[in-house]
């Protein structure tokens, strides 16, 4: 089941790819998946490329995928030092309905709409908060850093 699925939503992906984004297997195992996502124009990543890694259970889509983070460090209240993200569709609000390339696109939208009432890291949410500017002053030097060549 989940071997059918993935493949159908990567032919999907293939065929009709999220503004900025895309994924696909790495090597030929069909449950680990890298992606690429471009910085949105209207955030503090503009600019930037941002591979993240994404590891299918074997009971998807039942099961959200397992592991899905940034390789690419970023600075960002919902993203830890790990690359880990906070996202509720990737925990208690996934459904079987929802799809990778649906997960992208919401991975894309909590950069250009950070969550700091939902932060993984509080120090970040904080900044975000109190002093947008020096967030996102901080937030496009890490990007010019490390998700620009």
């Amino acid at each position: 089941m989940a071997s059918r699925r993935i493949v159908k939503e990567l032919k999907d992906l293939q065929r009709d790819p999220p503004t900025s984004c895309s994924a696909g297997p790495v090597a030929q195992d069909m449950f680990h998946w890298q992606a690429t996502i471009i910085g949105p124009n209207d955030s503090p990543y503009s600019g930037g490329v941002f591979l993240v890694s994404i590891h299918f259970p074997p009971d998807y889509p039942f099961k959200p995928p397992k592991v899905v983070a940034f390789r690419t460090k970023v600075f960002h209240p919902n993203i830890n030092s790990n690359g880990n993200i906070c996202l509720d569709i990737l925990k208690e609000q996934w459904s079987p309905a929802l799809t990778i390339s649906k997960v992208l696109l919401s991975v894309c939208s909590l950069l250009t709409d950070p969550n700091p009432d939902d932060p993984l890291v509080p120090e970040i949410a904080h900044m975000c908060k109190t002093d947008k500017i020096k967030y996102e002053a901080t937030a496009r030097s890490w990007t010019q850093k490390y998700a620009m060549g």
